[in-house]
């Protein structure tokens, strides 16, 4: 049977190899554009631990099959299941049977701040590799690793402003861009290329489609190279720097208001995301392609 004959169940929506000391882990749900549903998240979670348990590995990969990185959070496709238990890797209670802003609290807390920062805390070197849009939850999947490298093409985006919620989950923006930056790429839910991307520091290098995989796997071995311990040492001194300044804490007041804003758009609209479904989301980032 095709793949395109399966239904999603049937597929691997995550993959993972090893080759030469290098992990890749590979989103695969290019249909969706790699949008990620709760399924998904904890398959990558999977794979992230598996990849960090493995002596032979030295460099973890992330990447996207097909057109884009990733889409985002799953906001509206069939394979959305938000109201599913899962098996959880952090220490929060079950969300599935709770009420009001308990249910969504929970569940990011586990499913997007706690695995964020699971992943960003990996004792190896990550890259990940972006090609096409990088949008809203796409952005933390980039941002947890270590180093971006993207195609010309790329472009990142968090338009969550319009639904009336200050940026997604895992709030490292002005970490990733200067706080001016940050408030323009926020305030006005523009697209980035990765050329300004690269300017502005978040990217450290842009690539082409046709030779994204060769210049990461290029990167990756000579990271591969450097001792093990040396590169866990050397990561765990930057992030803490990052700590210092005020990451974690900031993030954890950002998460806080970011429910605030859920709670207020059910009250006010009966909708946690403000009426903005996957489809009409779309529909306006769309529009910049006309601009």
């Amino acid at each position: 049977m095709a793949d395109k004959q399966k239904t999603e169940t049937e597929i691997d929506i995550v993959l993972y190899s090893v080759a030469e000391g290098v992990a890749t882990i590979t989103m695969n749900r290019p249909k969706y554009h790699n949008a990620q549903n709760g399924r998904m998240t904890y398959e990558l979670d999977a794979a992230f631990q598996r990849a960090a348990s493995d002596d032979e590995v030295k460099v973890i990969v992330l990447k996207g099959n097909g057109k884009h990185f990733s889409a985002g959070h799953d906001i509206g496709t069939p394979g959305r299941d938000i109201n599913d238990s899962q098996d959880r890797v952090t220490l929060w209670y079950d969300h599935a049977n709770k009420e009001g802003g308990e249910f969504l609290y929970a569940r990011e807390a586990e499913a997007y701040l706690g695995m964020c920062r699971r992943w960003r805390d990996i004792p190896k070197p990550t890259i990940a590799a972006v090609q096409g849009a990088c949008i809203a939850g796409g952005l933390m999947l980039a941002w947890v690793c270590d180093l971006i490298v993207a195609t010309d093409d790329a472009f990142f985006s968090d338009p969550v402003v319009r639904m009336g919620i200050p940026g997604v989950e895992y709030f490292a923006h002005p970490f990733e861009l200067n706080p001016r930056i940050a408030k323009e790429f926020l305030f006005l839910g523009d697209r980035m290329s990765a050329q300004r991307a690269e300017q502005m520091g978040m990217v450290n290098r842009v690539s082409t489609r046709e030779t994204l995989d060769a210049d990461v796997g290029a990167m990756a071995s000579k990271i591969a190279s450097m001792p093990r311990l040396g590169l866990a040492l050397t990561k765990q001194a930057i992030n803490n720097v990052e700590d210092l300044q005020g990451k974690r804490t900031g993030m954890d007041a950002a998460f806080a208001w970011h429910h605030f804003a859920h709670s207020h758009n059910e009250l006010v609209s009966g909708d946690k995301l403000g009426g903005f479904d996957s489809k009409k989301m779309a529909q306006e980032n769309k529009k910049q392609d006309k601009t």
